[in-house]
């Protein structure tokens, strides 16, 4: 719920924001790359420095209490804010907020949920969350039909769903401690096994490390089927732009008027929330590595359907279902594969690893096909990405059927018969 209610608050944002600078600030498709830029990557090195946080003190509920508040405090700065340098750095600095909480987040839910429907938890998660990302850009569609220019009215609903949200998770949500829960577990285990507690009772959670000593260290980075997967999620990510360009692109080809605008991230967040928990089922059933892959064959065919002069509502509600599928089969997946292959010592710096490296790439992309745009239009640029995306999937996968075989493996849990 609070990922609902926060996600009311930042995409009631994000649906006005391409509007907001192309035609109410009157700067081009170069300029929305680059904020659009910073909305993909200004929070990828801080997912590592939040997962290490979470980490380190096992408090992870308060490391998100902070990224969530700093998020809060930019909405009182757009009620403020004027001209493109300004909107510019605060968007950079709810970003690096959401950057700060994600890991966290996902580890909370990691640590609460069955090994073996750990990708149907992160979809249940997710459709929530999506819930909210609908919700908001349905709120500034009503505010735009009935103030063509009232972006101050979105920012002020944005500010109070955002409170809201907060106060949720520092009153309501309970203070989860996965290195403290793995730790007990292990103990509780032996004596339901009739074996002896450890001596001292200073064991592990898992993987020879003791409470007193660091949580983790990044060894984990050494592993190949980890490398693996964040040198794939890397290539698929260079290879996604922003969402809002194929919005520009259904825009500029269907010439629609701009109050309906906000609409289309409605659609693609509704068929996100829809699929999500049925895709992180089919993920825990067939694999999260192969469904992470080939959803990526979704993202092509929305490319085709906002680049083809095909248009109509037809083309439009095909390509934000398209979109919507593509997050549902890959967003959630990444984090419960990414937390699947490491300890629980260091799952949340892996989780945040893993979405730093998806989040960078997609920055890259962001403001590489900007530039793209600008140079061969719309068509060209939208064309010239799923090609090379349609070739890189196979690719992809051939790549990581190693890490689906360890994460098939990892996803069993363990009876604590090597404690």
């Amino acid at each position: 719920m609070v990922s609902l209610l926060t996600d009311v608050s930042s995409e009631a944002v994000a649906a006005v924001l391409p509007l907001y600078i192309t035609a109410s600030l009157g700067l081009t498709t170069v300029a929305y790359g680059f904020v659009d830029g910073l909305m993909q990557g200004a929070s990828a090195l801080v997912r590592v420095a939040g997962g290490w946080a979470a980490d380190r003190g096992d408090h992870p509920k308060w490391v998100a209490v902070a990224g969530y508040g700093l998020s809060a405090l930019t909405r009182v700065g757009l009620l403020l804010a004027s001209g493109f340098a300004a909107v510019a750095a605060l968007v950079a600095i709810d970003r690096v907020g959401k950057g700060v909480r994600t890991a966290p987040r996902d580890a909370m839910i990691a640590a609460s949920s069955d090994p073996r429907s750990l990708a149907r938890s992160f979809g249940t998660h997710r459709a929530l969350d999506t819930a909210g990302a609908a919700l908001g850009p349905l709120l500034a569609f009503v505010v735009l039909w009935a103030i063509p220019d009232g972006y101050t009215t979105v920012f002020v609903i944005s500010l109070g769903a955002a409170v809201l949200g907060l106060g949720a998770l520092v009153l309501l949500v309970p203070d989860v401690r996965p290195r403290r829960a793995a730790w007990l577990d292990r103990h509780q285990t032996r004596e339901g096994r009739g074996l002896p507690k450890c001596k001292g009772c200073t064991c592990d959670a898992l993987g020879g490390l003791r409470p007193a000593e660091r949580p983790f260290s990044w060894s984990f980075l050494r592993d190949r089927a980890t490398r693996r997967l964040l040198v794939v999620a890397s290539v698929l990510g260079l290879l996604t732009v922003g969402d809002g360009f194929v919005y520009l692109a259904l825009q500029d080809r269907d010439g629609f008027a701009t109050q309906w605008f906000p609409l289309l991230y409605v659609g693609t967040n509704a068929a996100y929330m829809l699929l999500a928990t049925p895709a992180g089922r089919l993920a825990d059933r067939f694999g999260r590595g192969r469904v992470l892959v080939w959803g990526h064959c979704l993202l092509v065919l929305a490319y085709l359907c906002a680049a083809l002069p095909l248009g109509g509502a037809g083309t439009t509600v095909l390509a934000l279902a398209l979109l919507g599928a593509f997050y549902a089969t890959t967003d959630g997946v990444l984090a419960a594969l990414a937390g699947t292959l490491v300890a629980v010592p260091v799952r949340a710096t892996a989780i945040g690893t893993a979405q730093t490296v998806v989040a960078v790439a997609r920055m890259v992309a962001s403001a590489g096909f900007g530039v793209l745009w600008f140079a061969v239009g719309r068509e060209g640029a939208l064309l010239v990405v799923a090609a090379v995306l349609a070739a890189a999937v196979p690719a992809a996968w051939t790549a990581l059927r190693h890490v689906q075989s360890r994460a098939e493996a990892a996803a069993v849990p363990d009876d604590g018969g090597a404690a």
